[in-house]
């Protein structure tokens, strides 16, 4: 595959996701070197990117994760080790540790479960697992940072003298201390330490009765700092020793940076090998994002982009919990080129835009969001002329910078060329352009070349409908509101709208008219069919809708009224059953009864008995014996029968007790009457109608005529008030 253009990747905004990518990227190296990314040069190579983006992103669903890969920069590191005699520091030797760690865990992960990663176990397996600098660093180095003791014979015992030292220095401090404390010689302070020296604090008035060396005074001068005479000694031997100390150390990390210089291109390899696993993590992180994934790859030449939608502008609407619309596109032998017309802000630039920016994150290992029927094949070039490219630094033209893009076209193009043209043939005279760009279209046909382009040339439209590998497209726009709704349909030119948009926008209609006028009548009545084709496209489709929704809807109530239906024809049978099953009990009945009566009548017990045992056997000869399976299945049916009607039963006594709750939180929130002497009341749970008498606190005494009672307010229900009863109005029922 050839390289892709600087200027394409520049028109479809490659470098922003480049950008976004390098957001994601743990490390300060990963982060500069995928901005440097660009298309793959060979089939090869972009298939194992994109396994290993897919299988990265899949870790995010498995309990196998991968290990954690963050690094610091050894480059400096490699620089001085590539200098002979040069020691590295102590930082140095833990960076390097710690890559040397990280990569063969990584290695170890990835053979473990090479089953789940096997194109990540492949690069992995390019990294020769090297153990021993690290093994060498950690028996030199601590995990604090810090030179081990045995990490020489000649250190240890530097090591142990200088501990010696200390201690006597110490041990000899402890003593002036002690005697010159006695004998009030000191400040209250007592002590303080001086270029990391235990030190006296002495008044300064008794200085000369304190010997050793003086170390410093105070700001105020009053106290003079006395490392006492006892301590020199040993402190001269404890400056000789570390300085021995600091040279033995030197050594060793200088030993230990000519043990590593050998290996290092193998610390190179392992830094690009973690680098590689961050920006792999990168592309995972970023697919996660915007539910990427990785489509199935054609080696046929055919595109079936379904559902994709733009990256940038799916995570930028994503942030600001806005609607992107996804676009479904179709490229393959029969149908090569795309010619898409329509107005003006209707999405035709951002479809083109999110064809191309596809192909090329494909291209470069990255997974698209689209819906995972997709697919897609690789291309050699892809072209594009997107935007306004005027040249100033140049002294170039619109017309002349596209002029020159087409002739870069015509020496390009062929069958594995991939061409994205927005507003072709723009730019000069309209009717000598779109000549032109007609003539361009048919080179690029001809060459096989696979393509999308967008215009509002009505001879472009015309050539399309003519060629037969190249299809016409418009963005449907909304007939009512002249809105777009971002939706592209293939099959069908799309017109520009220009009038109906300038009269909704407020430009008078006798300006339109007059406008109208001033070109061909022809042009005019073609863009008018087209926008009244695109209209009635518009109404089918929503009736289309419409009617696959009432279809839904009477397939819905079919299913319902067959399955009404099965059972009302299972409850006949029933009745059937039992109707018949009835008649025979009958029949049955009045033989034994005629029995009976006979055998009243004649004491004939021979005769009857004989008679019985002959209806039974009749009757048995009747019925069919049936298997335990049989008997099994018609226990089982009848449950289920009662199960059923025990649910039903089930359902209506909860309706009848949620009727009930709710007639009583009515009861409950209904107001209470304020009760009055003279008021026609009866109790809630009565039917006799008495009238009050008289009332105390929350107490009616009521006269029922024959006699009186007494009951509590709450218990009553108001019939009648007296003063409804005053005016002559009817009783309460």
């Amino acid at each position: 595959m050839n390289k892709i253009s600087s200027k394409t990747l520049q028109d479809l905004e490659f470098n922003t996701v480049l950008k976004q990518l390098s957001v994601r990227c743990t490390t300060e190296l990963g982060k500069e070197e995928v901005l440097l990314l660009t298309p793959l040069s060979s089939r090869e190579h972009i298939l194992d990117a994109l396994g290993q983006t897919s299988e990265y992103l899949s870790s995010y669903q498995n309990d196998n994760s991968i290990p954690h890969h963050g690094f610091d920069s050894v480059n400096q590191e490699l620089k001085l080790l590539k200098i002979e005699n040069t020691t590295l520091e102590i930082g140095s030797f833990r960076k390097i540790g710690s890559i040397f760690h990280n990569v063969a865990t990584h290695i170890k992960f990835f053979k473990k479960f090479k089953d789940y990663y096997p194109l990540l176990y492949k690069v992995s397996e390019t990294v020769h697992l090297n153990t021993e600098v690290p093994t060498k660093i950690d028996s030199v180095i601590d995990k604090f940072g810090e030179v081990k003791d045995n990490a020489s014979n000649n250190l240890h015992q530097l090591r142990i003298n200088i501990n010696t030292v200390k201690g006597k220095i110490n041990q000899s401090f402890a003593s002036a201390l002690s005697t010159y404390h006695a004998s009030d010689l000191l400040d209250e302070i007592r002590e303080s330490v001086v270029d990391n020296r235990r030190v006296l604090a002495v008044k300064s008035m008794y200085r000369k009765k304190v010997k050793g060396a003086v170390m410093g005074t105070s700001k105020t001068g009053s106290i003079v700092y006395i490392e006492p005479e006892a301590t020199l000694r040993y402190s001269r031997e404890l400056g000789n020793l570390e300085f021995e100390e600091r040279e033995e150390i030197r050594k060793i990390l200088n030993e230990l940076t000519n043990f590593i210089r050998p290996y290092a291109s193998d610390l190179y390899a392992y830094q690009q090998f973690l680098i590689h696993i961050d920006i792999t993590a990168s592309k995972a992180k970023y697919a996660l994002e915007m539910n990427a994934l990785l489509p199935t790859i054609s080696e046929n030449r055919e595109m079936h982009l379904k559902d994709a939608y733009h990256p940038l502008l799916f995570l930028s609407n994503k942030y600001k919990n806005e609607n992107t619309y996804p676009q479904t596109i179709e490229l393959h032998e029969e149908n090569r080129i795309i010619v898409i017309s329509g107005p003006n802000a209707g999405g035709k630039s951002i479809t083109l835009k999110t064809i191309g920016l596809l192909q090329l994150m494909l291209q470069s290992g990255l997974l698209i969001p689209v819906h995972e029927r997709s697919k897609v094949c690789l291309f050699d070039h892809i072209l594009t002329d997107i935007g306004d490219n005027q040249s100033i630094e140049n002294h170039l033209s619109t017309y002349s910078y596209r002029l020159k893009n087409m002739n870069s076209f015509l020496r390009k193009c062929n069958d594995k060329t991939l061409f994205l043209i927005d507003e072709f043939g723009t730019g000069s005279d309209p009717e000598l352009g779109g000549a032109l760009a007609e003539t361009f279209l048919e080179v690029f046909y001809e060459r096989g070349a696979y393509g999308v382009i967008t215009t509002h040339y009505a001879n472009l439209k015309l050539l399309a409908n003519e060629l037969p590998y190249v299809t016409n497209a418009n963005m449907l726009f909304d007939e009512k509101s002249l809105e777009p709704t971002y939706k592209l349909v293939l099959g069908q030119a799309g017109s520009s709208f220009t009038f109906e948009v300038a009269q909704k926008n407020g430009i008078p209609y006798s300006l339109i008219n007059k406008a109208k006028k001033k070109i061909e009548r022809g042009k005019v009545r073609f863009d008018a069919t087209i926008a009244k084709l695109q209209k009635e496209r518009s109404k089918m489709e929503k009736t289309g809708s419409r009617l696959q929704e009432e279809e839904s809807k009477a397939r819905t109530e079919a299913q319902k009224l067959e399955d009404l239906n099965s059972k009302i024809k299972s409850k006949l049978e029933n009745y059937q059953e039992l109707y018949d099953h009835n008649q025979r009990m009958i029949y049955l009945g009045n033989k034994v009864n005629t029995l009976a009566e006979r055998y009243f009548n004649d004491k004939k017990k021979r005769s009857m008995i004989s008679d019985l045992l002959q209806i039974v056997e009749t009757e048995n000869s009747k019925r069919k014996k049936q298997t335990v399976k049989e008997i099994k299945a018609k226990k089982e049916k009848k449950a289920k029968v009662e199960q059923e009607v025990n649910k039903k039963v089930e359902v209506i006594r909860e309706e009848k007790k949620i009727k009930k709750k709710k007639a009583e939180i009515t009861e409950k929130n209904k107001p209470r009457p304020v009760f009055k002497i003279g008021d026609r009341v009866r109790l809630l749970d009565g039917k006799a109608i008495g009238s009050i008498d008289k009332l105390e606190k929350n107490k009616a005494f009521i006269n029922y005529g024959l006699f009186t009672t007494n009951v509590s307010v709450d218990q009553l229900e108001l019939v009648n008030s007296a003063a409804n009863i005053a005016k002559g109005k009817g009783v309460k029922k």
